[in-house]
């Protein structure tokens, strides 16, 4: 049959199929066959990491031990110090410190909750057998073999406050390493009130008789797993990413790291190196225009690192330099990240469609602050674009309307003309002038809408703000399921009035697909978010609600077209 409407149905089917195929080898581990979730991105090859605790060759920046390592070789000589590790806590955070390199290795977000378990909080920075994820620094470029300060290396704690009090805004941590090659290491770490950005000062005293020149580098470490608590039904991007001014965001897949399939800008004097996950990430930033130059390796079995290295210059005998470096650490909170560093709210990734998904955010944000719900604000940006849409859909509706109310005189037509389908193409094209119908009036106003649609959905996806967000009675976290399927099941059954208010397909074939389709698409909702589910709700209420009111307009009576599936 050559209807115009029935092929662009099958063209709609099968694209959907597509998209579903291509979900469910990303699901299963496999490549993306169609639509690969991020750029393919990788530094020069691989360096293997150091066995020990020593810093490794000028240019080659420490592997990832773990704690208690080996003593530093040309340090023995000295006094043993105590492998200590210490709670730090402040209103945002819950952190531990390693006296090793002095290492941030735990990082729990007081004011969000695990995905998985609820009663906990959720755990960014972390190191246990199952699960490693830490931020990492230290200085490279020694000649000498006992190599500088790294972040293998014992350090001491220096004594000072571990919770921040009420009226305290800052709280810091210092660590000093020993003397080693003629060089000492001081990092001390701000904490902030009511922030996740820490500051991180790196000072390099030389206490040798010789200039210096040491590399600071600054890495995230974690494993390849999913994150705890992830679905299975919808892909979010894990992984490194850089960006830089000139190549702007890239995602780098471990797989890609694997292979040594990875082209990065080696050197910038802008950008950052993250470690990016849903809903969170982690990104170590530099003053804007300090030189820097990026590496991404594979450390071990399934550990991968990026990371910057940036040079002190030169420094005297008896001379010291330090370098300010910020660590983020938290929520992907779209207006907090763009105040932090160009480009860092970009790791809350929108796909293709950013452009048309930050103006709907930023409107969907402000809804929120009129409502103070983010249920509520998600119905209200809806209904927004539905208005904004009114006429578009209109159109659409009005189509279809005409489709309906002539849809008896094509059905006798096609009965009567089934044997000669020639005259039956050209009897059909005849009524459609006489009658003045488009069969892609009621198709191409909805097509010119998706990418609009599929941007919000991005957007409910990605953003942070619908964790543990309740919306009324038994929904309590707009980011879960609905523990009853309530809303799943009200999606399915308004996606089915919504095809029996269509007119009914003349092809026995077409009509049978116009019923699974919303009926194969409703499965996954039960396992979708039920912010998602909420938006695809209110949208098809709307739409209903639209269509039923321009039918009345035009005299076209209420009648449900119910599945005939025989013949």
């Amino acid at each position: 049959m050559s209807d115009i409407r029935r092929t662009i149905l099958w063209v709609i089917f099968g694209f959907s199929l597509v998209l579903l195929w291509d979900k469910w080898q990303i699901h299963n581990g496999k490549p993306a066959t169609f639509f690969p979730s991020a750029t393919p991105v990788a530094a020069p090859a691989p360096q293997h990491a150091a066995s020990t605790s020593t810093a490794s060759a000028p240019g080659a920046v420490p592997g990832m031990v773990t704690p208690n390592a080996a003593p530093v070789p040309g340090a023995q000589d000295k006094p043993a110090l105590p492998h200590e590790r210490v709670a730090v806590e402040t209103d945002v955070y819950r952190l531990q410190f390693d006296s090793e390199g002095g290492t941030l290795v735990f990082a729990e977000l007081r004011k969000y909750a695990d995905l998985a378990d609820k009663s906990r909080n959720f755990v960014l920075f972390d190191q246990s057998p199952s699960r490693v994820y830490l931020p990492q620094s230290g200085l490279i470029g020694a000649a000498d073999p006992s190599g500088w300060p790294t972040h293998k290396t014992p350090m001491r704690l220096m004594p000072g406050p571990r919770t921040l009090q009420d009226g305290q805004n800052t709280l810091s941590i210092r660590f000093e390493s020993p003397d080693l090659g003629g060089v000492k290491l001081i990092k001390t770490w701000t904490l902030k009130r009511g922030a996740y950005d820490m500051q991180v000062r790196h000072e390099v005293v030389n206490t040798g008789s010789t200039a210096v020149a040491p590399q600071l580098y600054l890495q995230l470490v974690r494993d390849g797993n999913k994150p705890p608590g992830e679905s299975s039904f919808y892909s979010t991007f894990t992984g490194p990413a850089i960006y830089t001014e000139a190549k702007k965001y890239q995602k780098i897949e471990f797989k890609n790291i694997d292979a040594g399939k990875v082209e990065i800008e080696k050197s910038a004097t802008n950008g950052y190196v993250a470690m990016v996950q849903h809903y969170f990430a982690s990104a170590w930033l530099l003053p804007e225009g300090t030189p820097r130059e990026f590496f991404v390796r594979k450390v071990s079995d399934n550990l991968y690192a990026v990371g910057m290295l940036t040079s002190l210059g030169t420094i005297a005998p008896g001379a010291s330099q330090a370098v300010e470096a910020r660590l983020f650490a938290g929520p992907e909170i779209e207006k907090m990240l763009e105040a932090l560093a160009p480009g860092l709210e970009l790791v809350k990734d929108y796909g293709w469609l950013t452009i048309l998904a930050k103006p709907l955010y930023w409107l969907l944000d402000h809804l929120h602050k009129l409502l103070g719900n983010w249920g509520w604000s998600i119905v209200a940006l809806v209904v927004l674009l539905k208005l904004a849409f009114y006429w578009l859909n209109a159109k659409a509706y009005a189509s279809m309307a005409k489709m309906k109310a002539i849809n008896p005189r094509i059905m006798e037509m096609r009965e009567r003309l089934k044997d000669n389908p020639q005259q039956m193409q050209m009897e059909m094209m005849r009524i459609y002038r006489e009658e003045k119908v488009n069969p892609l009036g009621g198709c191409l106003p909805i097509v010119i809408q998706i990418p609009v649609f599929i941007a919000l959905y991005w957007v409910l996806l990605s953003s942070v703000e619908m964790r543990n967000a309740p919306w009324i009675g038994w929904i309590q976290d707009l980011s879960s399921p609905d523990p009853y399927f309530i809303l799943p099941l009200l999606m399915t059954a308004s996606s089915l009035l919504q095809t029996a208010l269509n007119p009914a397909p003349p092809d026995p074939m077409q009509a049978k697909m116009m019923w699974f389709m919303p009926l194969i698409f409703s499965v996954m909702f039960f396992f979708f978010p039920s912010g998602l589910v909420l938006y695809w709700l209110t949208n098809n209420l709307l739409s209903i609600a639209q269509q039923w009111l321009i039918n009345h307009r035009m005299g076209v009576p209420l009648r449900l077209n119910l599945p005939r599936f025989k013949g």
